[in-house]
């Protein structure tokens, strides 16, 4: 059999990504359907506090909310390596949809654990848009290097939906009250995942054709293990960074903060996913990946200087400069690792990492908010963790000699595809 594709290598930036086929729609589906993810933990908030429910009592919820999506990931990324796209992603948007307009008709006051059931339930169901954005780019663009930009921009754009997603709620609410805004909230989730389902690369999107995964799936490789390991700390830097911004808000009296400084950290995102995706980089994926996350971790350590609001803003899009680099690579690194018939299901274990270490990054910010230096010290522990651990497994997660061959996740050992 002939390794040679069928379509010519080309630079990444000879044409526009966004001017292939299915691009834009697949894109802008997967964006608006995650809007939820951004919007649903500030409505629920807003909710619970307009029926007169304790402030805990909202932030309780939230957070389940988040576990439960983080937890959800995996399983229904398995069940898309096993189902199919659409079936598994439609089921999941109407459980989601439904619980989510629900929400709005229990009073979490009185009936916490109505309210509680209802938000895990939605949680649980969060369709794996992005795990299966992931997994459709091989058969979208063939070429590798348009693959990769593909990635760049993807990861990039992803920070819109923290950084629209909130205000957007605030807005709806301050208009129509927080029933509205949950209902909105449901209703983009449900549109989003609408516009990708009818796209053809994820109607004719078919599993690959193997006996069983096991128990474990992607698990069992040692290196996916680590490295989704590795991308907890990330998640940790993260989640750390958004409430030393809203401690950092209430130090200065300047309530404006606590959004411009995860905002510059997702400009910083945007931008330097654009100039990744641009041109082709040396090294292997495992270097890049390596690079990515020291030059993360570095980024981190200015903020240790305690400076002022604006140098705050401006520092904190250091790390996000990488950040997209970082989190492709490692997305690049599951696709090159993931055993046959795992791979959506390995995407979303990445992606539940970088979440789970956001809600711990989140936890422990929050219980030491009132030590400014280790609050700031946090982001850069949690990155400096992510880059022990890649160091450590590099020849672990370093890819073998592989092929990939356009279809079903099929790849073939290199020595086995020749003529």
């Amino acid at each position: 059999m002939s390794t040679t594709p069928d379509h010519p290598t080309a630079p990444p930036g000879s044409r526009p990504v966004l001017a292939h086929p299915h691009v834009a729609q697949l894109l802008l589906g997967t964006l608006i359907g995650r809007l939820p993810n951004g919007m649903a933990p500030v409505a629920i908030l807003l909710l619970v506090t307009d029926q007169g429910g304790a402030l805990s009592l909202g932030g309780s919820l939230c957070a389940v909310y988040g576990l439960a999506s983080a937890v959800g990931q995996p399983l229904l990324g398995r069940m898309v390596d096993r189902r199919g796209q659409t079936l598994v992603t439609s089921a999941a948007v109407i459980v989601t949809t439904v619980c989510l307009v629900l929400l709005p008709h229990v009073n979490a006051a009185a009936q916490p654990g109505a309210a509680a059931g209802l938000v895990t339930l939605a949680g649980l169901s969060t369709p794996p848009l992005e795990a299966g954005l992931r997994a459709l780019w091989p058969h979208v663009l063939p070429d590798p290097g348009r693959q990769r930009a593909a990635l760049a921009l993807d990861t990039g754009t992803q920070g819109l939906i923290y950084v629209a997603g909130p205000p957007l709620v605030v807005a709806l609410v301050a208009a129509t009250g927080p029933g509205t805004a949950m209902t909105a909230t449901a209703v983009l989730g449900l549109l989003g995942a609408a516009v990708v389902l009818t796209a053809s690369p994820s109607r004719n999107w078919m599993p690959a054709p193997v006996s069983g995964s096991g128990a474990w799936g992607p698990l069992r490789h040692r290196g996916l293990l680590l490295l989704f390991i590795a991308l907890t700390g990330a998640g940790f830097a993260l989640g750390a960074m958004n409430v030393w911004a809203v401690a950092m808000a209430d130090r200065c009296r300047m309530d404006l903060l606590s959004g411009l400084i995860p905002a510059a950290l997702s400009a910083g995102s945007l931008l330097g996913g654009l100039l990744y995706a641009r041109r082709s980089w040396p090294g292997t994926v495992t270097t890049q990946l390596t690079v990515a996350a020291a030059a993360f971790a570095a980024g981190w350590m200015p903020l240790m200087t305690n400076p002022g609001p604006i140098t705050a803003i401006v520092f904190t899009a250091l790390p996000g400069l990488f950040l997209t680099a970082l989190i492709t690579s490692a997305f690049l690194t599951v696709d090159q690792l993931a055993p046959v018939g795992t791979t959506t299901e390995a995407y979303a274990w990445l992606i539940a990492s970088v979440g789970v270490g956001q809600a711990a990054g989140t936890a422990l910010a929050g219980a030491l908010a009132t030590h400014p230096f280790i609050g700031s010290a946090l982001p850069a522990a949690g990155a400096a963790a992510c880059l022990v651990v890649l160091v450590s497994a590099r020849r672990r997660i370093q890819a073998p000699g592989v092929v990939r061959r356009r279809g079903r996740h099929r790849r073939v050992p290199a020595h086995a595809a020749r003529p």
